[in-house]
């Protein structure tokens, strides 16, 4: 494993390895205190950020090494200086860079021109490092995933194109319901069902929010306006209406229903306040996770590499 772009490109073999590693990270930490020992990882943060910033300083410093955070004004990525001269120049100095940005061609472009492994924290199109803790997550739940029905409810955003990819290749069923207009890239969703057929597994895009939560063993959904849609807000509220995650939805789905979101969240909104405060929402699990298993990508980024 060179890089993390996108989950399109990991084999099955990379994927189980992350959570092998991710499972052990997180079961003991100090035996992995000194991997990075002596290494920099660049973060590159075009969008502002909590949980990523967060996860990927700590996760750095807990395995021994060190990060240097850039944000906007500092680079201004492909405006300011090309994303070819950055990924010459930081690869003189770092071990490896991570990039959380707008247009995913930076993410891409930036990997192809860098010496060094490059991580995608996330762009417009994919959010591999979200997908893999939020299936990561529900693995720590439930005993055979391949049994689990997971329903999509909202935006066909980067999480949900990540998710249709790595659902497809462990052969996880997956629904997805968003409204006219705003369901996943076609192509994806065409690339994943053609995956998961071979395994057996099933990927359902709907229009209806119902359809997709029927017997569902997870409930997930995102916020229906991500950074960068801001004057679209108020026309997606109208868009997205019938699309809550809520009591009478969560009804639907089966009594032991996990509940998902990426967060930050709009309580209220495309998920009420009282559904992310019942027993099943495992949302703080998912952003803890993000540590353990973006440290799994560093160890096994480094260690691909030698």
């Amino acid at each position: 494993m060179k890089d993390l772009i996108a989950i399109r490109d990991l084999t099955n073999n990379e994927i189980n390895d992350i959570f092998s590693l991710a499972q052990k990270v997180k079961k003991n930490k100090n035996k992995y205190s000194k991997v990075l020992s002596g290494k920099s990882v660049a973060l590159i943060f075009q969008k502002p950020s909590l949980r990523t910033r967060v996860s990927f300083e700590v996760g750095i410093d807990q395995l021994g090494g060190s990060s240097i955070y850039l944000g906007h004004k500092e680079i201004n990525l492909g405006v300011r200086e090309s994303v070819f001269d950055v990924a010459k120049t930081l690869s003189r100095y770092v071990d490896a860079i991570m990039l959380r940005t707008f247009e995913h061609k930076y993410v891409s472009e930036l990997a192809e021109h860098a010496d060094v492994p490059v991580i995608n924290g996330l762009s417009d199109l994919f959010h591999p490092c979200q997908a893999l803790s939020d299936i990561f997550t529900i693995k720590e739940k439930r005993s055979n995933i391949k049994k689990v029905l997971i329903s999509y409810i909202g935006d066909g955003n980067n999480v949900c194109n990540s998710l249709l990819y790595l659902c497809a290749k462990l052969g996880i069923s997956l629904n997805i319901a968003s409204p006219q207009g705003y369901s996943p890239d076609n192509e994806i969703v065409r690339k994943a069902k053609e995956i998961a057929r071979e395994l057996s597994a099933v990927i359902n895009v709907f229009t209806d929010a119902k359809s997709a939560a029927a017997g569902a063993d997870v409930l997930y959904t995102d916020v229906w306006a991500s950074m960068g849609q801001e004057a679209e807000r108020e026309k997606r509220i109208l868009d997205f209406k019938g699309f809550q995650i809520n009591d009478q939805l969560l009804s639907i789905a089966k009594k032991d229903c996990l509940i998902m979101h990426c967060l930050p969240a709009h309580r209220d909104e495309e998920i009420t306040d009282s559904v992310l405060k019942t027993n099943n929402a495992i949302v703080f699990d998912q952003a803890e996770n993000r540590l353990h298993v973006q440290k799994a990508v560093l160890i096994k980024l480094f260690k691909d590499k030698k």
